[in-house]
């Protein structure tokens, strides 16, 4: 019982701090960008999503995931053990406690690097448009009068 208490007011205070992050709050010189960064969370999400499936695919051909045990056991009973999988791989949290065999040891290398990759993007993305922006805002400065008429 205060355990489910304990989970619930945590899963609160979670929301909350997302929603206090999320709300129309402006702060000087931010760059933070709402539709590219719900592009790049789903963009991630559904490549996590692609993989799970992959692993599934793959792993009815042989065993690809093993359990990071000395007897080495099967690592994947169901569809949601891809997707954990697929989900760690795509985060680099890479717990260990599920490994790759075979053929998708190389298909984890290439989900991981997207998984590094595209929020670097996002960033240089973000941060290059901001830079942007402060340049149109000076021009547009320089180019007006007090009056805030343009000049020819």
């Amino acid at each position: 019982m205060i355990a489910t208490l304990l989970i619930g007011l945590t899963i609160l205070f979670m929301l909350a701090n997302l929603w206090f992050f999320f709300t129309g709050r402006k702060f000087r010189n931010s760059h933070f960008h709402p539709p590219l960064f719900q592009k790049l969370f789903y963009s991630l999400g559904g490549i996590t999503f692609g993989f799970a499936v992959l692993y599934q695919i793959l792993g009815t051909q042989s065993d690809i995931l093993r359990i990071a045990t000395a007897e080495g056991e099967d690592g994947a009973d169901d569809f949601w053990d891809y997707l954990y999988f697929s989900g760690t791989t795509m985060l680099s949290v890479g717990y260990g406690d599920i490994v790759p065999v075979g053929s998708a040891r190389f298909f984890s290398l290439v989900q991981a690097a997207i998984g590094l990759l595209l929020p670097a993007a996002y960033f240089a993305k973000v941060l290059t448009d901001s830079g942007k922006q402060g340049e149109v805002g000076q021009e547009e400065a320089e180019g007006s009068d007090k009056t805030g008429e343009k000049q020819d």
